[in-house]
């Protein structure tokens, strides 16, 4: 029987060398992000890469911490500003040792997955209409189906 993976683990072998090229160690801080600068602020902001120092180290040497670029809404990034050192504390403290030393914004805009579009209004009668269409089908699940179909059908979208 075959072993059930977690999604975490195909999606790292997935976008893990996109994520590597950008100087990541993995597609952690994405994951994060909203727990360590709140969920407010990662509406308006994601970690972009992370460049480390060009410097070689020796073995014995502990790793230089990197500079985090973070894309920002223009609006919020005098925000971020001010918050840059909790935001770097909350990242190491994350990761638990000093990985980023400072951050670089970048202003641009964010992808805001969550946002919905405005909802359709429905007029009573136009419902009534489609809920009179439907009645008549025995299966209740087709009835619901259709009744929401119908109902999407007859909506109007608010202007923009």
């Amino acid at each position: 029987m075959a072993r059930v993976k977690p999604l975490a683990e195909l999606i790292e072998g997935c976008i893990g060398p996109a994520f590597a090229a950008q100087g990541f160690a993995s597609t952690d801080i994405l994951a994060a992000w909203p727990e360590i600068v709140g969920e407010r602020l990662a509406r308006y902001c994601r970690p972009s890469k992370l460049e480390w120092p060009k410097r070689r180290r020796t073995g014995s040497e502990a790793p230089d911490s990197g500079t985090l670029v973070v894309r920002v809404e223009g609006v919020f990034a005098i925000e971020l500003q001010h918050l840059a050192p909790v935001v770097i504390q909350r990242i190491n403290a994350h990761y638990g040792w000093a990985c980023v030393s400072r951050i670089v914004l970048q202003q641009d805009r964010v992808g805001r997955g969550g946002r919905t579009a405005p909802r359709a209004h429905v007029d009573p009668a136009r419902a009534v209409e489609v809920q009179k269409a439907v009645a008549g089908i025995a299966d209740d699940k087709l009835r619901a189906a259709l009744d929401r179909l119908g109902t999407a059908a007859v909506a109007t979208r608010p202007e923009r």
